[in-house]
């Protein structure tokens, strides 16, 4: 049997959507797609300041401000479940910048964090103290480690920011150094992955000087002897030092990050120089502050022992027979006359947690001095 012809249907001008005319037309298009946007920048606008007048209300009815104003771990989670949560096209790093921005604006409000760290501006350890502290928190650079653990011990601040270890260069002698002289604590880390770039203004033969900072033509020097030869490496005291006499000399590049080739206006040469793509270093949050357990916690310990065979394998066997991971351990001399080292041990776990309790108890028995520097929340490195 032959199908019936179906009439065909015929499509109205109504049925016919305002998207679709738009997409035919560009002018159309681009002005449909200013006014959504202009839609949802409003929008935006009044859920961030919504957000921001929820968070207000939320720190000032708790009763210990200094807890919440300081709270890493809860930072670090809710960072966390955003970028967990987003399906794009924002890049987590963008996401997470927001939400920083937004909570150190606020906290401000309540009340300014003045933070010290290893300065200039634009230095790696001043985008670790943004990542952790925002902003809007009173950010004092200053040209020493020692000097942040000044101005920390003295009060007039209330946290520092200084390096305490690098993947590729390991330990920062001064920080240890400063450990055994001031009775600070580490109340939080912030690990940051290391990127370095060729920064100047003259194409790369041109090059005949690369000024940088001493760890970071360490951490670079394989890519340098290879791709730049002919240029001498000079050390200076910092990638932004270095990034300032790249813009101002001809001839002249640097080693340093992004954001100083976009502060002092140079280009990227080349990108991620660095020898070792896991190129992370690992920075201290220096305070007064006991942290809470959080169930995923580091402890750091500075230890002497008796200068003697076996102190050293006798008070390290008490971590292994009560099953404590150790995750870093570094060895310092002694200063003056006295010969022997101090020792510098990361721990996984809280000082309260009851097998780290117990060992730090038996330890006391096999030191000559011992003291916690703190438990803190581990960190995930931040690319």
């Amino acid at each position: 049997m032959a199908t019936k012809p179906q009439p065909t249907k015929k499509t109205s001008k109504a049925s016919t959507s305002g998207s679709a005319k738009a997409a035919g037309n560009p002018v159309k298009a681009t002005a449909s797609l200013e006014t959504e946007i202009e839609k949802l920048d409003s929008e935006i606008v009044k859920l961030l300041n919504q957000r921001a007048s929820a968070t207000l209300k939320l720190l000032e009815a708790a009763p210990d401000k200094k807890a919440v104003l300081f709270d890493p771990k809860a930072d670090d989670l809710l960072a966390l479940k955003l970028e967990e949560k987003s399906s794009g096209p924002l890049p987590a790093h963008a996401l997470r910048g927001v939400l920083r921005q937004v909570l150190s604006s606020i906290r401000n409000q309540v009340r300014t964090q003045r933070v010290a760290y290893l300065g200039p501006a634009f230095s790696f350890t001043h985008m670790a103290a943004i990542e952790r502290f925002g902003e809007a928190a009173d950010l004092i650079p200053v040209n020493t480690i020692a000097a942040v653990f000044e101005e920390v011990n003295r009060g007039h601040a209330d946290f520092g920011l200084v390096p305490i270890e690098n993947s590729t260069d390991g330990r920062i002698i001064d920080t240890l150094d400063m450990f055994t002289r001031l009775p600070l604590r580490i109340c939080g880390e912030v690990q940051l992955a290391i990127h370095h770039n060729l920064l100047g203004r003259s194409a790369r033969g041109e090059i005949t000087e690369i000024y940088s900072k001493p760890q970071a033509l360490s951490q670079c020097r394989e890519w340098l002897s290879r791709n730049m030869p002919q240029a001498r490496l000079i050390e200076v005291t910092s990638t932004s030092t270095a990034a300032q006499l790249g813009r101002d000399k001809p001839g002249a590049a640097a080693v340093a990050s992004r954001q100083a080739a976009t502060e002092y206006g140079l280009e990227i040469l080349a990108a991620n120089i660095e020898d070792n793509s896991q190129n992370i270093t690992r920075f201290a949050v220096l305070g007064d502050r006991i942290m809470a357990p959080t169930g995923q916690d580091r402890t750091s310990i500075l230890l002497q022992t008796a200068d003697k065979p076996g102190a050293l394998a006798n008070a390290l066997e008490i971590f292994k027979r009560l099953k404590i991971n150790l995750t870093w351990i570094e060895s310092f001399p002694l200063r003056g006359p006295e010969s022997g080292y101090i020792f510098f041990i990361d721990a996984e776990g809280h000082m309260k947690d009851t097998r780290v309790k117990k060992a730090l108890d038996e330890l006391t028995t096999h030191a000559v001095r011992l003291e916690v520097l703190g438990s803190y929340p581990c960190s995930e490195p931040i690319d």
